[in-house]
């Protein structure tokens, strides 16, 4: 099972239109992808308007390469839902939510290693940053 994290708290995953994986993306049939850690944003550029969901890979808390992914499809323009998937944990929430995702999923594992307060301490995270406390 998994966790859908949202400033809220956890929430159960609405998601059900499927996802298509990167490397088999047929021509405007799947309103939702999985991207690889490794993937280029640049491959989805003429796809982002027909995709309602975009579920970005973490293999690793270590591997941040999908925060990178989340902000260059921000700048590229998606306006859709953008999914953090896999190894995301709690201190790294604000990070995720700052660089564009609406949403984090995780496993019932580390939900439970995890809980809910632990992500809502976070929850606040437009306030909580170096800038906003240089800025007084």
């Amino acid at each position: 099972m998994t966790v859908i994290v949202i400033d809220s708290g956890f929430a159960a995953d609405d998601w059900n239109g499927g996802f298509c994986m990167l490397d088999s993306l047929p021509a405007n049939e799947c309103a939702g992808v999985d991207l690889p850690s490794d993937a280029e944003p640049e491959d989805l550029r003429t796809r982002l308007d027909g995709l309602s969901l975009i579920r970005v890979d973490f293999p690793s808390f270590a591997d941040g390469r999908g925060f990178s992914i989340a902000a260059e499809l921000r700048r590229m323009g998606y306006k859709g839902r953008l999914r953090a998937k896999g190894h995301v944990i709690s201190d790294q929430y604000a990070m995720a939510r700052r660089v564009g995702f609406d949403e984090v999923e995780i496993d019932d594992a580390l939900a439970a290693r995890q809980p809910e307060a632990e992500w809502l301490f976070r929850a606040n995270w437009t306030k909580h940053d170096y800038q906003a406390r240089l800025r007084g």
